[in-house]
């Protein structure tokens, strides 16, 4: 088992840049998924300071893309999800799979148990 578990925030970029795949995961296309998905405002900045943090760690990798004519020729740095963000992505999501395990019914009905119930 990784070491490493993602935080909330790296979570969501690392499964955008799943999401969008090697030749479309860039700081701007991250950011607009996260925002699309999870209707909460995303600054790029964030996501761009994430992506770097990421890519120390060995979870992510970056490559210049082709240069774009909307982008004046200027390319994308592409964001490529490595084995070990991989990793960590499904040991994340499995820890919170394993927490949210038997509170369907709570977390459908919109309210969650009050600290103290179940001991009554």
């Amino acid at each position: 088992m990784p070491s490493d578990y993602l935080a909330e925030f790296e979570l969501l970029v690392m499964l955008a840049a799943l999401r969008l795949g090697a030749e479309e995961a860039y700081t701007v296309s991250i950011a607009a998924d996260i925002e699309e998905r999870t209707r909460r405002s995303v600054r790029r900045a964030n996501v761009y300071t994430t992506l770097q943090r990421l890519e120390k760690k060995g979870m992510v990798s970056t490559r210049l893309g082709e240069g774009r004519p909307e982008r004046g020729g200027k390319p994308r740095r592409l964001v490529s999800v490595e084995p070990a963000g991989l990793d960590a992505v499904r040991a994340t999501t499995g820890a919170i799979r394993s927490m949210a395990g038997g509170l369907d019914g709570v977390i459908d009905a919109g309210r969650g148990a009050v600290a103290g119930d179940a001991e009554g």
